[in-house]
C-alpha cells in the first residue's frame, strides 16, 4: 500500500475535526421522539399526481394548486422539460403529467414554459409514446380513452397463490398498486377537464401490429385483447364478486398512518378506487387517507412565495438506523443519551404481525422493521438488517427487551433467504420475471429478487451476530461472488448504483471472513480505484442503471464518495494514497455546519426509472465512513 500524509491537510482541516463538526450536525437533527428523518425527495410527477387526484375527488383547492404549481414550475430545466433526477435527461411522462397539473393550474399553453415542453413532448412520440401510468391519469379525465390502455380485471385477486400471475408474484408495492388499478380500470370513470392536450399529441399511434403470439410478447397482446372482450361482457357474479374481494384486499391493508404501504402509488390509487366503489369522502378509510397523505407535504418559503411538494414516501427507520450505526461509529459510547432515545423509539417500532411476506414464509414468526413510521405489514429485511446491525451495539438498559426483539428479528431475516442464497428487500422468492412481461409493465421494477445491496447487508448482519459459519450466512456469501461483475463491482438495487452496491457488498464479504487479499475483494478494489475522480471523490450518474458507459461514473458526492471509502477500509486500503484523498475531498467540501451539499439523488425506487435523494445520505455515510477511518468505534 502507498502510504501519505494526513489526507485533509491540503484544506487546512483534518479529518478528526471533519467528523466531529458532522456529528454535532447529526446529533441537531434528531427529533423529540428518538428518530431521525431526511426529506425524500423525488420528481414532480408526486405533485402533478397529487394535484390530478384532489381534482378527481372534488377536494383540490386553489391555494394548495398554487403552492405545488409553484415548485413543479421551479422544478423545469431550461429546455421546457422535466427529469426524473437532478442533472438527468428530460423525461417524456414526467413531461406530460407536469404540463396537464400547469394546465390544471390555470397556466395558459401559449406561455412561453408549457410551448417549449408541448414542443419537446412532441418531440419524443407525443403523449402517445408515454407511459401506461401517465395515460391512465389523461384517461381518468377523458384525455385518453380506457380502450387504449391494458386491460387488467379485478379477477386477479382471485387467483391462488401458486398460480402464475397472482398477486403475489408481483413485488409488494406493485401487487398494492395492482390491486386498485384493477378497480379503476374496471370501473372507467371520466371526469372531464376545461382543456384538452392536442398540444401534446403526435398523431402516430404507439406500437405495430400484432407479434408472434409463441413470443411472450406476442402472447400477452393476444391476453390483453381478450380481456378486453371479456371487459365487455364478463361474467357477472364472478365479477361482482371479485370487485368485492379486491376492496376487502385493499381495506385490509390500510395502515395506522391512513396508508397503503407508505408509499405514494397504492397510497393514491387505493384511495381513487375506494372512492368508486362507493365509500364517500367522510368514510374513516377515505379521511384517514386523505389526512395521513397531507402528512407527506412539505410546504418551504422561497423568494417566489409557498412552494409545496409531496414525499413519495419517508423514511425515519432507515434513516435512524443508519444514523444510530454513524453515531458509535464516530466514537459514541454506547449509552449516549442520542442512542438510547433512538433505541427507545425504534423498540417501539418494531413490526409484531403478519403480512404478505407469510405467503410465501407461512411458517415464519413476525420481526424486525419496516422503512417508514406506520407499514406493519410490509417489514424489509434491508432495515431489518441496518437496525439489529446498530441495536445491537447501543447499551439500553433492558438488555433483554433489546435482545428479545433483535434475535427475533435475526430470525425473521434469515427466514427470509430465498432459494438461491440471496435477499430480496420485502418478500422470499419474488422472482417470476414473466410478471415483467405484461404490457401493463412499462415502468418501474415490478417484482423483488435478491439484489447484492440487501443481501450485503443481511450477510453483513449475520456475520456481526457470530453466525459468519451458518449455512444461511455461507449461502449469502456464495450468492455475492457468484454476482460480482465482470469489472469487479456489485450492482446496487436500492441506491446509486455499481459504487453503492460495492460499498455494501466489500464490507460484508470482509466480515464474514472472505480475506482482503481475495481476488473479488482486489477485483473490486481496483474498480473503485479506476473509478475514482479527478477530484478525489467518487460519483455514478443515474444513467448507468440503463447506459453502462455511466458506470462508476458522475459528479462527486458525499454519499457516494462515503460508499467508496467503506469499501476501501474494509478492504485495508485504509492508508493507500486512494482513500486519502477520497477523505481529503469529503474535508475539502464539508460545509460550515458540519454537514454537505448533496443536489445529486443517489437513492433508488425502481431502477432506470424512479430514483431519490434521501436528504440524510449525505451526512450519516461520511460520518460512517470517516469513523472507520479514524477507528473511533
Amino acid at each position: 500500500m502507498t502510504q501519505t500524509a494526513d489526507p485533509a491537510t491540503r484544506s487546512g482541516t483534518g479529518p478528526a475535526e471533519v467528523l466531529d463538526r458532522a456529528v454535532a450536525h447529526l446529533k441537531g437533527l434528531q427529533r423529540d421522539g428518538g428518530w431521525w428523518k431526511g426529506e425524500l425527495q423525488t420528481n414532480v410527477t408526486m405533485d402533478a399526481e397529487d394535484l390530478l387526484m384532489r381534482e378527481f375527488l372534488g377536494i383540490r383547492t386553489a391555494a394548495e394548486t398554487e403552492e405545488a404549481a409553484r415548485w413543479i414550475r421551479s422544478q423545469q430545466r431550461a429546455d421546457g422539460t422535466w427529469a426524473t433526477f437532478h442533472g438527468g435527461p428530460g423525461d417524456l411522462s414526467t413531461t406530460v403529467e407536469a404540463w396537464v397539473a400547469l394546465r390544471l393550474a390555470g397556466d395558459s399553453p401559449d406561455e412561453p414554459h408549457l410551448r417549449r415542453a408541448a414542443e419537446f413532448i412532441r418531440r419524443g412520440g407525443g403523449v402517445e409514446a408515454s407511459r401506461v401510468f401517465t395515460r391512465i391519469w389523461l384517461a381518468l379525465f377523458g384525455l385518453w380513452s380506457w380502450d387504449d390502455l391494458p386491460n387488467m380485471p379485478p379477477e386477479l385477486v382471485l387467483l391462488p397463490s401458486w398460480v402464475p400471475l397472482n398477486v403475489y408474484d408481483w413485488g409488494c408495492w406493485a401487487r398494492q398498486t395492482v390491486v386498485p388499478l384493477t378497480v379503476v380500470s374496471t370501473l372507467r370513470p371520466v371526469r372531464p377537464l376545461p382543456f384538452g392536450i392536442d398540444e401534446l399529441r403526435s398523431g402516430v399511434r404507439r406500437g405495430g401490429g400484432l407479434v408472434a403470439p409463441w413470443t411472450w410478447s406476442g402472447a400477452f397482446q393476444y391476453l390483453d385483447k381478450a380481456l378486453h372482450l371479456y371487459a365487455k361482457v364478463p361474467l357477472k357474479p364472478v365479477r361482482e364478486f371479485a370487485m368485492r374481494q379486491a376492496a376487502e384486499w385493499i381495506l385490509a391493508r390500510q395502515e395506522a398512518d391512513g396508508g397503503w404501504g407508505g408509499i405514494q402509488p397504492p397510497w393514491v390509487y387505493s384511495l381513487l378506487a375506494l372512492h368508486l366503489l362507493g365509500y364517500s369522502l367522510d368514510h374513516p378509510a377515505m379521511r384517514e387517507g386523505i389526512r395521513g397523505l397531507d402528512g407527506f407535504l412539505i410546504r418551504e418559503e422561497t423568494p417566489e412565495g409557498t412552494v409545496r411538494r409531496l414525499e413519495a414516501c419517508q423514511s425515519p427507520v432507515w434513516d435512524t438506523a443508519l444514523a444510530i450505526t454513524a453515531l458509535l461509529d464516530a466514537g459514541a459510547p454506547g449509552d449516549d443519551p442520542h442512542l438510547l432515545k433512538a433505541a427507545d423509539w425504534m423498540l417501539g417500532e418494531e413490526i409484531a404481525v403478519r403480512g404478505d411476506w407469510a405467503v410465501r414464509r407461512p411458517d415464519l414468526d413476525p420481526g424486525g422493521w419496516a422503512f417508514e413510521f406506520a407499514n406493519d405489514l410490509y417489514p424489509d429485511t434491508d432495515d431489518t438488517a441496518e437496525v439489529v446491525l446498530g441495536l445491537r451495539r447501543v447499551g439500553h438498559p433492558d438488555r433483554e427487551r433489546l435482545g428479545k426483539a433483535l434475535d427475533r428479528a435475526v430470525k425473521w431475516t434469515t427466514g427470509m433467504q430465498s432459494r438461491d442464497g440471496g435477499w430480496g428487500a420485502f418478500d422470499a422468492d419474488n422472482t417470476r420475471e414473466l410478471t415483467t412481461k405484461l404490457p401493463f409493465c412499462d415502468f418501474g421494477a415490478v417484482i423483488d429478487p435478491p439484489s447484492a445491496d440487501v443481501t450485503a447487508h443481511v450477510v453483513e448482519m449475520l456475520a456481526k451476530e457470530g453466525r459468519a459459519d451458518s449455512r444461511e450466512c455461507r449461502r449469502g456469501v456464495k450468492w455475492l461472488l457468484d454476482h460480482q461483475e465482470a469489472d469487479g463491482s456489485w450492482f446496487g438495487r436500492w441506491g446509486a448504483n455499481y459504487v453503492y452496491g460495492t460499498g455494501a457488498v466489500v464490507p460484508a464479504l470482509a466480515e464474514a471472513g472472505v480475506p482482503v487479499s481475495s481476488g473479488a475483494i482486489r477485483r473490486a478494489v481496483r474498480w473503485l480505484g479506476e473509478h475514482q475522480n479527478d477530484d478525489g471523490g467518487w460519483g455514478e450518474d443515474l444513467r448507468s442503471y440503463r447506459d453502462p458507459s455511466w458506470s462508476g461514473r458522475g459528479e462527486s458526492t458525499a454519499s457516494q464518495t462515503a460508499w467508496a471509502l467503506l469499501a476501501l477500509i474494509a478492504a485495508g486500503e485504509r492508508d493507500s494514497e486512494v482513500t486519502a484523498r477520497g477523505v481529503g475531498w469529503l474535508a475539502e467540501t464539508q460545509r460550515a455546519d458540519g454537514t454537505w451539499d448533496e443536489p445529486q439523488f443517489t437513492g433508488t425506487g425502481f431502477p432506470g426509472d424512479f430514483y431519490i435523494n434521501y436528504h440524510l445520505y449525505r451526512l450519516v455515510f461520511p460520518v460512517t465512513a470517516l469513523g472507520r477511518y479514524l477507528g473511533r468505534s
